[in-house]
C-alpha cells in the first residue's frame, strides 16, 4: 500500500479548515503542518484546529527543529493534540537548518554535528515523556531536570516518529528508533538559511538508504520510508513542467523525472512512477504540498491499490 500525506500551514482559519476537509475526504492519510516559529503558524494550534473538523486524518508536524524546542513543551503539545484529536497526533523531527530560529531564541546556530547530537537527545526525551517516564537530561546538548508530563498522557500506546533528515548519522538513528523516516533529500543549506542544495539522483538516494538499512539492522520491523515531494505537476507534457526544476537544482530533466521528491507526468506516468519508487527504494509513503491537493485526489485509489 502507498500512503500520501499533505504538508501545509494556514493562512486563514477558513482555507486551513476546508484543506482539512479536502484531505480527509480524498482520503489522504494526514496533514502535517510545517513548523519554523517566526515564520509560520504554530503548528500544534492549527493541528488541533483541524482535528475538531476531521474524524480519521493523522495530524503532526512536519518537521519540528528539535535545535529550538525543548523536549517538555513538545512533548505536551503533541500528547494534547492526541488527546484533542482522538488518538490522531504524529511527530515529526528535524535538525533544524534556519539561522534565523536560533537567533529568535537567543542563540547561534550550532554547526552540523552538534544539531544531530541535540536533535537525537530531543528525540529520546519526547519519545520517554510520551511514555510517561520522568526525563533528567545534562549534557551540552539538551538540559533537562526532572521533567515529566504528570496527568496528561497521550490516547495512543505510541505516537509515531518521523525523522525527517539526509544527514547521515540521523538517518541511522531513524532507521534504528523511528517508526517512520522521512527522505527530504536536503543537502548543504544555502545562504538564506531556507533553501538547500539537493541530494536526489539515484546514487545519493541509495547512499542515504544504506544508513537507514544499517541503523534498521537487527530490527524486527524497519521503518516506513517516506518521500517529501517538492513538485507535483499532473501534465501531458513532463520535460517542459519539469526544466525549471531540473535547472534550480543542477539535474538532468531525465534524473529529476526519476527522482521520488518530484512527480511530474501524466497520470498514468506518475503512477507508474510511484510504484517503480516503491519497487526500487521500499518507499511506500510521500508527502506533497497544499496545492497538489486536487491534483492528486483522484488518483489516490490507484496509487493505494500499489503493491
Amino acid at each position: 500500500m502507498v500512503i500520501f500525506s499533505v504538508q501545509a500551514r494556514p493562512a486563514d482559519a477558513a482555507s486551513w479548515l476546508d484543506l482539512a476537509r479536502r484531505a480527509e475526504a480524498a482520503g489522504f492519510d494526514a496533514l502535517l503542518a510545517s513548523d519554523h516559529p517566526g515564520h509560520g503558524a504554530s503548528p500544534f494550534v492549527s493541528l488541533a484546529a483541524a482535528a475538531a473538523v476531521t474524524s480519521t486524518l493523522g495530524l503532526g508536524s512536519y518537521v519540528s527543529n528539535a535545535g529550538v524546542r525543548e523536549p517538555i513543551l513538545l512533548a505536551t503539545d503533541v500528547a494534547t493534540l492526541d488527546v484533542v484529536s482522538g488518538g490522531r497526533a504524529r511527530l515529526g523531527l528535524g535538525a533544524g537548518h534556519t539561522p534565523a530560529e536560533w537567533r529568535a531564541v537567543g542563540r547561534e546556530r550550532p554547526d552540523v554535528a552538534a544539531r544531530v547530537r541535540r536533535c537525537v537527545a530531543v528525540a529520546e526525551a519526547v519519545r520517554d515523556l510520551l511514555a510517561g517516564a520522568e526525563v533528567t537530561v545534562d549534557t551540552p546538548e539538551l538540559v533537562a531536570h526532572a521533567a515529566k508530563l504528570g496527568g496528561l498522557r497521550p490516547v495512543q500506546g505510541r505516537v509515531p516518529l518521523t525523522m525527517g533528515t539526509a544527514n547521515s548519522t540521523l538517518l541511522r538513528w531513524a532507521g534504528a528508533h523511528a517508526d517512520v523516516v522521512g527522505l527530504t533529500g536536503f543537502g548543504r543549506t544555502l545562504a538564506d538559511g531556507h533553501a538547500h542544495d539537493v541530494r536526489w539522483r539515484a546514487d545519493q538516494i541509495d547512499a542515504q538508504l544504506a544508513h537507514v538499512a544499517a541503523g534498521a539492522a537487527g530490527r524486527a520491523e524497519p521503518p516506513a520510508l517516506e518521500a517529501l515531494v517538492q513538485q507535483v505537476a499532473v501534465t501531458d507534457d513532463a520535460e517542459a513542467a519539469a526544466a525549471k526544476t531540473a535547472a534550480d537544482t543542477g539535474l538532468t530533466v531525465a534524473e529529476l523525472l526519476a527522482t521520488p521528491f518530484v512527480l511530474i507526468g501524466t497520470a498514468e506516468e506518475i503512477v507508474a512512477a510511484v510504484a517503480a519508487h516503491r519497487r526500487r527504494w521500499g518507499i511506500t509513503r510521500f508527502v506533497v504540498r497544499a496545492d497538489a491537493v486536487d491534483a492528486l485526489a483522484p488518483l489516490l485509489p490507484r496509487l493505494a491499490a500499489l503493491t
